[in-house]
């Protein structure tokens, strides 16, 4: 978090604003001309994330002069906390009930604490670029990357998917992220979408069209045989990891080892282990209750009981709350109970 001291803090916040218009809410952002160009309402979300990652991409900034700006403006964006630590993020933050969003330099322990925010990864900023075979370090045990890609790709999206979205909904719009081309096009086959337990159901489909995140090419009525979409957020569109490497994520966020639900388990369950997945290292995790809820959009006492059904079905031995950390710790079974 260290910068030169040759070198003066240099400013990384961006904000923009949706403001309602007769024909549309309009874009303001302080760093540009005006933008009188109004905006169909399902659009204005993408919208106003596509112009703040443009900024963060066009002032780029090499990691050791990046400050925390919220110390620097004396920590006004959240509760107060014991200091700044740990390296700086990326974050973004919604406010006004989706009406004004920031992008902002801001150190782990200041974004941990500040309402509303999620952790944008590098790989959904960056402009896409030539790519050399990934080499593995020593230790490493497949799954190790997918599980990173899809930890990111869920930190995204609980920020960039309105708070409504249901489990269903954000499954799909995983697969949908990791799966689509560089164009922003993808096709889930029917038989995808029939282990998904979605085969037949459109209602997911028109939760992430009616927030602006999609629109189906082909008609979602009959699921049965695949459906195809056009992708609506310009920030997934920048990912940098080859399609192949999305594609792998994606397999295994269909069953995240080793949190693998029983077959046929409601996709709330199968949304929760996956989320513990990303948080399990050998055989214990743990979060915070905050990032728990805002990953699944789910309240604290539903997630709760998601974890006593995955306990039931042996996919966790046993779960606790972590009272000093504000969190949740849960643990695998051995692998003889898992038999």
């Amino acid at each position: 978090m260290q910068r030169s001291p040759t070198h003066a803090a240099v400013p990384r916040t961006w904000t923009v604003e949706l403001r309602p218009q007769p024909g549309g809410p309009a874009l303001e952002c302080p760093h540009c001309t005006p933008l009188p160009r109004p905006l169909t309402a399902g659009a204005a979300r993408s919208a106003a994330l596509h112009h703040l990652a443009r900024h963060a991409r066009d002032d780029a900034l090499p990691p050791h002069l990046r400050t925390c700006q919220c110390h620097t403006r004396g920590c006004p964006w959240h509760p107060p906390h014991r200091g700044c630590a740990g390296p700086i993020l990326l974050v973004l933050t919604s406010e006004r009930g989706g009406r004004r969003w920031r992008l902002t330099d801001a150190c782990t322990a200041c974004a941990a604490a500040t309402p509303h925010a999620a952790v944008v990864p590098d790989t959904l900023l960056l402009r896409p670029a030539a790519r050399t075979p990934p080499s593995h370090p020593a230790g490493y045990r497949p799954g190790t990357s997918e599980r990173a890609r899809v930890k990111e790709m869920l930190t995204y999206l609980a920020t960039a998917l309105p708070r409504y979205c249901s489990p269903t909904a954000r499954l799909l719009a995983l697969q949908c992220a990791l799966r689509a081309d560089r164009h922003g096009h993808v096709r889930l086959p029917g038989g995808l979408l029939r282990g998904m337990r979605l085969g037949g159901h459109a209602v997911p489909w028109h939760e992430l069209a009616h927030a602006g995140w999609l629109r189906p090419t082909a008609s979602a009525k009959n699921t049965h045989t695949g459906v195809a979409a056009q992708l609506l957020d310009p920030a997934v569109l920048t990912q940098t990891p080859t399609r192949g490497d999305r594609a792998r994520a994606a397999h295994w966020a269909l069953q995240p080892a080793p949190l693998t639900t029983p077959h046929g388990a409601p996709p709330a369950v199968h949304l929760a282990a996956l989320v513990l997945a990303t948080h399990t290292t050998d055989d214990t995790g743990s979060a915070e209750t905050e990032q728990l809820t805002r990953l699944t959009g789910l309240p604290l006492a539903q997630v709760e009981d998601l974890l006593d059904r995955l306990v039931l079905t042996r996919t966790l031995s046993t779960w606790h709350r972590d009272a000093p950390h504000d969190g949740l710790r849960w643990h695998l079974p051995t692998a003889s109970a898992r038999t």
